[in-house]
């Protein structure tokens, strides 16, 4: 069993919050370390900006501007009219801008890998470099059918309840009790985390911003865009990159998503650096593996950290 989080990393006022308005959404962000190297990072499902809250200070530290937001619907942003994965790249990249940006580094999991992949393609001078774990890839059934791409069957109810039935899911958790109950079940009992990963107090924090109905029934449209074409601002981009340098991430001890994430990802990614496998680690690296997280990002943007020091 792990230790306890320390206080500060279960701490909600630990980073200022800031809001800018970026497409008719009120979008909710923390910005640290102001003139390093600028950096994105995207969180996904069931996340909000606070899954990144242990690399933040070291990642400033190793020279870098690192932009946490909300996407739509989660945390303290506004949900805006869609929820899916081409909204929030647009968003993102209105964000940067906004903030001065105009070539950045990216990084992220779960659904925010599909929005940082989509952010690449659709801006291949804008966005520099990608850093990608445990993250919805692209299916090329040909190159990959020798892979296990497809995750354990018994992880996948919450994905078809979530995208066919968030109605009628979100009526049954009625109370912020039960909302906070179903989303604790993601970073303990199913298994997504490696064993003792996140703490009753870490769980509880990770949980909070879901308390919310509206909040959690907006972070369904992550998935429901998966089925509806009506539920989708555009089609996505999601197709192989062989220009972005990517470095990739894989928390093993991840049941939800492709047990061949690192060798699949490689394959999508020709101009990658790694895979690297973390031990102990994970769906969610950056509370994980925050030390490796770290490093490995610093290390793909070793020249442009140099640039700036």
């Amino acid at each position: 069993m792990s230790e306890p989080a320390p206080k500060s990393d279960i701490d909600p006022a630990k980073f200022t919050t800031q809001f800018a308005p970026i497409r008719g959404v009120r979008l909710a962000f923390i910005r640290e370390g102001i003139g390093g190297v600028p950096l994105l990072l995207a969180h996904g499902w069931p996340e909000s900006k606070r899954i990144f809250w242990r690399v933040i200070e070291p990642l400033v530290r190793a020279g870098f501007e690192v932009i946490v937001p909300d996407l739509r619907g989660f945390g303290e942003s506004e949900p805006g009219d869609f929820g899916d994965t081409v909204s929030s790249a647009l968003d993102l990249a209105e964000l940067m801008l906004t903030l001065g940006h105009k070539r950045y580094v990216v990084a992220g999991g779960d659904a925010g890998g599909p929005v940082v992949q989509e952010m690449a393609i659709r801006s291949p001078n804008v966005v520099d470099r990608m850093v990608l774990f445990n993250s919805p890839l692209p299916i090329d059934k040909v190159a990959m059918a020798h892979l296990r791409t497809r995750p354990a069957k018994e992880a996948s109810d919450y994905f078809f309840r979530q995208g066919l039935e968030a109605d009628a899911l979100s009526q049954e958790l009625r109370t912020e009790a039960e909302r906070i109950r179903y989303i604790s079940t993601f970073y303990g009992s199913r298994f997504w985390a490696h064993p003792g990963a996140f703490d009753p107090e870490a769980i509880a924090f990770h949980s909070e911003p879901f308390a919310r109905s509206q909040t959690l029934r907006s972070s369904f449209r992550f998935y429901e865009a998966a089925f509806s074409k009506q539920a989708r601002y555009e089609p996505p981009s999601l197709r192989p990159n062989p220009d972005t340098k990517t470095l990739i991430l894989f928390g093993p001890s991840d049941h939800v998503l492709y047990p061949d994430f690192d060798r699949m990802a490689a394959l999508v990614f020709a101009n990658h650096v790694g895979p690297f496998l973390l031990r102990d680690c994970g769906h969610f690296v950056p509370w994980e593996a925050p030390h490796a997280f770290v490093s490995a990002t610093t290390m793909l943007c070793a020249d442009l950290l140099a640039v700036r020091r």
